[in-house]
């Protein structure tokens, strides 16, 4: 099956470790983003996740990161894993953000 455990590095140059995958499919890990709107300097930020276990190797995932070092943001992430054609991993995903807003009616401003 996909192994997650390791480094990660993504189009934009953003880099994620996950330190290790239990019996469950859940993993913990760090995110360490190439990208910010924030005002406060980049930071390792934590990320706690969870995939399947599938035997044909291509499971699905998701995971939140927490970017509490350096933003009030949180992110989540889904994806799968696919057997590339050189025959390494490749993790597809997509993602949603969401920023802190002072109010209910700014709301619909606050996910990316």
């Amino acid at each position: 099956h996909c192994n997650l455990t390791g480094w990660w590095k993504n189009d934009l140059g953003s880099k994620m470790q996950v330190f290790g995958v239990d019996s469950e499919g859940n993993f913990y890990g760090e995110y360490h983003t190439a990208v910010s709107s924030a005002k406060q300097p980049i930071q390792p930020s934590p990320l706690v996740g969870s995939q399947h276990l599938d035997e044909d190797g291509q499971c699905t995932f998701g995971f939140t990161v927490n970017w509490k070092k350096f933003s009030d943001s949180t992110a989540v992430f889904v994806g799968q894993c696919f057997n590339g054609d050189n025959g390494e991993e490749v993790l597809q995903t997509s993602w949603l953000l969401r920023e802190k807003v002072d109010s209910p009616p700014n709301d619909w401003k606050a996910t990316r």
